[in-house]
């Protein structure tokens, strides 16, 4: 039996509302008409509506859905978020996830935190109180982690609309980091959100298993991710540096957001420092330029890149390979000469025989003194061919001992030592991949 708050005719109207394209396309238009905003009586008296930041966010997705309702090969809509605290992130995601709910009927919504208590306790609890304000609440039943279509609903859409319900809804999935394939699974051509809230403490290894949802050639595939920018590793960081060729970001200093209290950002400014750590992630909303066990700093990486080059043309050329074979790592070819690095080379899936080719090639082009290849793993073949070939290069095993072992433990200590030296006099590329890798 059919239960709404509505009468039959009203509930049509209401169903014609909220699926015509106007509203359905509009994620902003969407918001704005599904709430009461500024209704004496009701949470959202005070409240004309999302606030600036939040309304942007709105404005992307739909010109997003605009610009992707003309290609055949649809585009993903990747958005990261990094935010002081206390801005209205919950709020965001839950509107999200009530659009898609309400406008992408038979999709699926997964949504994840850092961790349980996260995502029961403050995500799922702001889900339940904004859909408890939407004109269509009665649409869904909610449980713990999960919100499903009523029966009515999903009976309706069913025989009038011949959609399938079965995978309708959203889900709050928790994670492990010793099984990321557990977390594998979603498929769905009627579209999918994937929500990641305080995404910073996300594993990376779920970020990759989780990559895999979106392989449905559909124009309704929605990515979030937003969080206090808490570590300055991990692929949330990589978001916004090393990846962020796949990623819209946006970083919202929370002094700038109305309707919060900007006493309270101004003590954390006041006693910590406007440098600190935690003025930057709890306030500006910005990466902390290092962490307590950050070898190398950002800022030495960033002062390498911003230091004009200096070529010294009678120091010697070094060229250094870091071999891998397939997979996700790229071998990596780089040159130097002095404090200047020449050029960094990097090629993908290739074997034994084809990186030995790429040495040559380096070889042939800057004329090195020397050619340091890490002999692990592949790095040992591609040793052992080139002196075969009387070609003079030296393998380094980094598990070996150090040269130094007061200091370091092994050779691959003792190397990364001896580079953050160097990174105090050197110029460096622009290079965001090489960034994230020295500072990981």
């Amino acid at each position: 039996m059919q239960t709404t708050r509505y009468s039959a005719e009203d509930e049509q109207s209401l169903m014609a509302s909220l699926w015509a394209p106007s509203l359905k396309d509009d994620p902003l238009k969407f918001v704005m008409w599904l709430f009461p905003w500024g209704q004496p009586g009701t949470p959202l008296e005070h409240f004309a509506g999302p606030r600036k930041w939040q309304r942007e966010v709105l404005r992307d997705l739909g010109e997003h859905i605009k610009q992707n309702g003309g290609k055949i090969d649809f585009d993903v809509f990747r958005m990261a978020v990094s935010s002081g605290r206390g801005i209205g992130k919950s709020a965001l995601v839950s509107w999200l996830i009530i659009w898609m709910l309400t406008t992408r009927i038979g999709s699926s919504t997964i949504v994840s935190a850092n961790s349980e208590t996260q995502l029961r306790s403050i995500t799922w609890a702001e889900i339940t109180k904004w859909l408890a304000l939407a004109l269509n609440s009665h649409w869904f039943e909610v449980s713990a982690t999960r919100v499903m279509p009523a029966k009515w609903l999903a009976e309706l859409v069913e025989r009038d609309l011949k959609k399938g319900t079965r995978y309708w809804g959203v889900e709050g999935r928790l994670w492990s980091e010793e099984n990321p394939d557990a977390y594998a699974g979603v498929h769905n051509f009627d579209g999918v959100l994937l929500v990641f809230d305080e995404a910073s403490g996300i594993s990376d290894s779920i970020w990759q298993v989780a990559a895999g949802f979106f392989t449905e050639n559909t124009p309704h595939r929605f990515w979030m991710a937003f969080s206090n920018p808490r570590r300055n590793t991990g692929y949330f960081y990589e978001a916004f540096n090393a990846k962020r060729d796949f990623w819209r970001n946006k970083t919202v200093d929370a002094r700038t957001v109305e309707g919060t209290d900007k006493a309270v950002y101004e003590q954390i400014i006041l006693e910590y420092g406007p440098d600190s750590v935690q003025a930057h992630v709890e306030v500006y909303g910005e990466f902390p330029s290092a962490g307590d066990d950050q070898f190398i700093p950002i800022h030495l990486v960033d002062d390498a890149m911003e230091r004009p080059r200096y070529k010294d043309a009678s120091a010697p050329v070094v060229l250094g390979v870091d071999p891998a074979r397939f997979g996700a790592d790229a071998t990596v070819i780089a040159v130097r000469q002095g404090r200047d690095i020449v050029a960094i080379k990097r090629y993908r899936g290739d074997d034994t025989m084809e990186v030995v080719g790429r040495v040559i090639e380096a070889m042939e082009e800057f004329q090195p003194t020397m050619v340091v290849i890490d002999e692990g793993g592949l790095g040992a073949g591609v040793v052992d061919r080139l002196k075969e070939q009387r070609y003079k290069v030296k393998g380094v095993n980094f598990g070996s001992k150090s040269s130094k072992p007061v200091m370091y433990g092994n050779k691959r200590a003792e190397m990364w030592g001896a580079m953050r030296e160097w990174l105090k006099t050197a110029s460096i590329p622009p290079d965001r991949v090489l960034k994230t890798d020295l500072i990981s």
